[in-house]
């Protein structure tokens, strides 16, 4: 009897590992067989987004692809390069920021307008690389600027455009007040067609 009840014993033991045994396979090892497959199936995507950001435009553009750049253009930029920059010419600017509400991000090193839609500030950045402008509200001591970017996001629909507006006439305005050289987005003299544009 005792040899008996110890085999029923050792029998129902080794049923009973060998269902979780079952229950492992089937919730372990087959969904990893499932997503080695569907990795298999699937075309790797990496080398589709890298081809797709590689080509840069040449540096010798038509005027066609120029046109097409600046009717889908992420951001409208316009350059005051100063014609004589001096610690006045800083005085000047930082005036003149303070007279529009300017109000300083020290995260970006940029000042803000906010123009008619605060959403959508206009930003005012060094015209020279890395692009970052010192604190001139707060007197922060730096070289001469030499000349200063105008940059404002185009809005999703023309209706909407009154800061586009708003920034042509900053541009302007800089751009008398500094006796500068203003240039669109090409680094070419900016002109009434370039406002146009802007405007929309």
């Amino acid at each position: 009897m005792d040899y008996t009840s110890l085999a029923i014993v050792l029998a129902s033991l080794s049923l009973l590992l060998g269902v979780i045994a079952a229950f492992i396979f089937v919730y372990i090892i087959m969904p990893k067989r499932r997503r080695a497959k569907a990795k298999a199936a699937t075309p790797p995507t990496p080398p589709v987004t890298k081809t797709s950001s590689t080509p840069a435009p040449p540096p010798d553009a038509p005027s066609a692809s120029a046109s097409k750049t600046s009717s889908k253009t992420k951001q409208h930029a316009l350059f005051v390069i100063f014609a004589h920059p001096d610690m006045t010419t800083d005085e000047r600017l930082t005036e003149w920021l303070r007279g529009k509400s300017a109000h300083y991000d020290a995260l970006k090193k940029v000042f803000l307008i906010d123009g008619q839609q605060p959403s959508n500030p206009i930003t005012v950045a060094n015209a020279f690389p890395p692009g970052e402008m010192p604190d001139l509200l707060r007197g922060e001591t730096h070289k001469p600027i030499q000349g200063i970017s105008l940059l404002v996001k185009p809005p999703l629909r023309k209706r909407r455009n009154q800061q586009m507006h708003v920034y042509v006439e900053l541009a302007k305005e800089m751009q008398a007040l500094f006796s500068g050289e203003m240039l669109d987005a090409e680094r070419e003299p900016a002109t009434d067609v370039t406002y146009q544009r802007i405007i929309g």
